[in-house]
């Protein structure tokens, strides 16, 4: 299992690197996508916890720091 999980960490750093601006992106679009469900009636849960900002935000700073740091 470590050896398993090790492998997709090196194989994920690796597509990361060539592609530094994917995270914060993806970041961006979740946080766009929570601005959207917000003038959806019947949105229900998803709206009143903001899931998607929250999920946004953090995938766009962990995109930046891994962005620097690779």
């Amino acid at each position: 299992m470590p050896r398993l999980f090790s492998q997709f960490l090196d194989a994920a750093s690796e597509f990361l690197a060539r592609r530094k601006g994917l995270l914060p992106i993806v970041g961006i679009l979740l946080v766009i996508f929570n601005g959207v469900l917000q003038f959806i009636p019947g949105s229900g849960a998803i709206v009143e916890t903001n899931i998607f900002l929250h999920l946004g935000v953090i995938i766009a700073v962990l995109g930046i720091m891994l962005a620097w740091a690779l």
